[in-house]
């Protein structure tokens, strides 16, 4: 399916909408071929007076036919003006319209899917996806379909017109009209690659400036700046040439069209000429030949421009579209779970998991995890630990077997009540651009301040909160730079406590803060995972000595499990971990 067809299918909701903005666009177009007739009229009535065209309907005397010819003229042009007035409105608001459902219906989707799509495609690409290759789309719907509508029916008209005026030299205008039209496919077969190159360049330029301000305290501390302006200047010298490459042939277009433009005006001009002294052809018609020759081919040129949007458009189109068609490969369940009612009971059987194009993480993976208990996993780096927690949020989908919640798959549960069940303190803290309050309470919009105070004191993160310049009110920085590595754990922490989930997991969530403000969270866990489900991962094996299991995992399997005395009196994995952290050999 072309760009286009997959655009109109894509705005069938706005059908009524459109229909107005052609209507208008084409009307706004037939009020302003008028006045050349009128021109070439008023010519009639001035060189045959009493015998012009408009006296073969009873008025006779010159100044009442001019007086109807200013009448119609402003008339004529009111309605013009109405009609430019009716159709930009309409193509604008339509092209708003679009714009926002597209950006909005792109982000939704892009959002739904899977973390492997976010593994294969850059950030960078994608923002010039929702940015850039949206708002191309809207120029050209602002801009480009008046532009080619309004030259479509210019051709219809005015073509018909000098048929029924003038069948002998008409054909002089009209010939150049299906080489202009042939030059325009041709040039936009020719333009097509080039601009889906330039949408490509874009992309790639985006995302390494993406990466680079994201990355901008490694760049610093590694003194990498030249390097990185060399390579932001060759992405963006490849996006300047692909670009140049595209600008070299749609430039090209309209001097190419002038020339052929010229042999009919030319044409039209001469031999219209020597009809009138032949006597084949009055003056006025003459006139009004010459006029919409003028307004029949000039416009043509405008071909150039109209083409460049719609070839930009149609690429940005494509990528647009490639989004929305990219399948989900995880989809929702239609149980829904009432967070009341959830027990908090999690059974893995037989769990076989491997990233794409890569050996199996997990395999023949069993785990029950009773409700309300307290359980830790650990192991050394690339054992499965963190890809369980993955496997359980359905972030990634099992290769085989079962993933169980009280007694009901995974797959069967409405995935929102799922998520939503589910507190996750991530190792990778992410915190949004906004206050200390708006990230504790993210994702829960109707906590209190009492609320969001009492969650940040049991996550030990209040005291230094109040110490901030505007304490909750204080303004943490993309992703928190503002903040140090702890603090943003703690935040973190809190912003699960606060979510109050019935199962919660703790992903290396001490890691970055200090003995004293570990010691202090491990106090509050106590309260923290009273009466709910908690999985604790960490490699700091102190954090988790108090967990009712404790499971190791080696090339993602259990090899031991047991409590913490059991298993540093055990000769295994946890008893080497245990005495490498404590010195003890």
């Amino acid at each position: 399916m072309s760009p286009l067809s997959r655009l109109l299918k894509y705005s069938h909701k706005y059908q009524t909408s459109i229909y107005q903005a052609v209507t208008c666009s084409i009307l706004n177009k037939l009020f302003d071929l008028a006045p050349p007739v009128l021109i070439g009229a008023a010519v009639d009535v001035v060189v045959k007076r009493q015998d012009s065209f408009i006296a073969r309907f009873g008025v006779k005397e010159v100044f009442d036919q001019l007086l109807i010819l200013t009448i119609l003229s402003a008339i004529i042009w009111g309605l013009e003006s109405v009609f430019e007035y009716a159709y930009q409105r309409l193509w604008r608001n339509l092209a708003q319209n679009i714009q926002h459902d597209l950006r909005l219906n792109a982000y939704r989707h892009i959002q739904n899917l899977e973390l492997e799509y976010f593994e294969n495609n850059s950030t960078g690409r994608l923002l010039a996806i929702l940015n850039d290759d949206i708002n191309q789309l809207e120029r050209f719907l602002d801009v480009g379909a008046n532009e080619i509508l309004q030259v479509l029916t210019t051709v219809i008209v005015i073509s018909g017109a000098f048929f029924f005026l003038t069948p002998n030299t008409a054909w002089m205008t009209i010939i150049p009209i299906p080489v202009i039209i042939w030059g325009a496919i041709a040039f936009q077969k020719l333009l097509a690659p080039r601009y889906m190159a330039v949408r490509e360049k874009v992309s790639l330029l985006n995302s390494r400036l993406a990466n680079n301000l994201t990355g901008i305290t490694t760049i610093k501390s590694f003194t990498t700046e030249e390097y990185e302006i060399e390579r932001v200047r060759k992405d963006s010298e490849a996006y300047l040439q692909s670009n140049q490459k595209a600008i070299t042939l749609s430039a090209a277009f309209v001097p190419l069209i002038r020339f052929v433009i010229l042999a009919g005006f030319t044409g039209i001009l001469l031999f219209g000429g020597l009809e009138v002294e032949k006597g084949n052809l009055t003056v006025g018609t003459y006139s009004v030949l010459v006029f919409m020759t003028q307004r029949l081919l000039w416009p043509l040129t405008r071909l150039g421009d109209t083409l460049d949007l719609y070839q930009r458009a149609m690429a940005s189109t494509s990528r647009v579209m490639d989004v929305l068609d990219t399948p989900m490969t995880i989809h929702s369940g239609d149980l829904p779970l009432s967070l009341a009612m959830v027990k908090g009971e999690i059974e893995f059987s037989n769990i076989t998991f491997a990233y794409h194009q890569r050996e199996s993480v997990i395999e023949n993976f069993n785990l029950m995890i009773p409700a309300t208990s307290t359980i830790a996993i650990v192991g050394s780096t690339g054992s499965g630990k963190s890809t369980i927690v993955k496997l359980l949020l359905r972030f990634y989908e099992i290769q085989s077997g079962n993933i169980t919640f009280d007694g009901i798959n995974l797959k069967d549960i409405v995935l929102y009540d799922l998520r939503r069940a589910i507190g996750l303190v991530s190792q990778d803290v992410f915190l949004f651009h906004g206050s200390v309050r708006e990230n504790i309470a993210y994702g829960s919009p109707n906590a209190t301040e009492e609320d969001i105070i009492n969650a940040a004191k049991m996550a030990e993160a209040h005291h230094f909160i109040i110490e901030l310049p505007q304490g909750y009110d204080t303004i943490v920085g993309e992703r928190g730079q503002k903040l140090s590595g702890g603090q943003r754990q703690r935040l973190s922490i809190a912003r699960a406590i606060l979510k109050n989930p019935p199962i919660l997991i703790l992903d290396e969530a001490t890691s970055a803060v200090d003995n004293d403000t570990e010691a202090a969270i491990a106090k509050s866990l106590k309260q923290i995972t009273e009466n709910r489900t908690t999985i604790m991962i960490a490699h700091r094996l102190s954090t988790i000595r108090h967990a009712d299991c404790i499971y190791v995992l080696d090339k993602g399997k259990i090899v031991e499990s047991g409590s913490h005395e059991e298993l540093v009196n055990q000769k295994g994995i946890y008893q080497s971990l245990w005495r490498v952290q404590t010195g003890i050999y």
